[in-house]
């Protein structure tokens, strides 16, 4: 993954002439630096993707990163809405799978962010989930989100495969909240 851009990688990016984007950089509307002792000039991923956001232009080849990723395992119809209301499709892309099976197969494909296990699909197959991602190194970094049901106690299981859990009936605006900080902390440091 690119972390730096030169003015001709961002030309083939957004399909326009190199010149181009260096008015923009000289403009001040795609902010980057310059190298030291020569007028070549860098880009910054992050200053690339809120570029093209601002201007409507496709993310192409970076939207892929620039995406938050949402596996939603086992949740029910009402979260499932709320979640999508809240999070936003510019900025978010949400999957779903209500098996273990399901789940193993969306997170090979989709390479999600974030993982949320609602325990309403049975306590035994939510912790099952979250400890096959947890073992597998591909998904270490993969922030872990467990919703409980009012049965669900947290004693019997450990707490700390999970990033976050939260406890049925909650916020849907706290839970989009969270997961949007969380997977922003994860994005910065990658």
């Amino acid at each position: 993954m690119k972390t730096i851009f030169t003015t001709g990688q961002v030309a083939k990016i957004c399909k326009v002439a190199p010149r181009t984007v260096s008015k923009w950089f000289d403009s001040g509307r795609l902010r980057g630096y310059r190298i030291p002792g020569s007028q070549d000039r860098r880009i910054p991923r992050e200053h690339l993707i809120r570029f093209l956001k601002e201007h409507g232009m496709p993310l192409g080849e970076l939207e892929d990163e620039a995406m938050g990723k949402i596996l939603l395992v086992g949740a029910e119809a009402p979260i499932q809405a709320s979640l999508n209301e809240m999070m936003g499709v510019e900025d978010f892309k949400i999957e779903y799978a209500q098996s273990g099976f399901e789940a193993g197969i969306q997170a090979e494909s989709l390479h999600p962010d974030c993982v949320v296990v609602d325990f309403a699909m049975g306590r035994n197959d939510a912790l099952l989930i979250a400890q096959n991602l947890r073992r597998n190194p591909e998904y270490a970094e993969t922030v872990l989100i467990g919703l409980l049901s009012d049965e669900d106690n947290a004693a019997g299981f450990d707490r700390t495969i999970f990033n976050e859990t939260f406890r049925k009936p909650f916020d849907s605006a706290l839970l989009a909240e969270r997961i949007r900080t969380l997977v922003g902390r994860k994005k910065q440091l990658a």
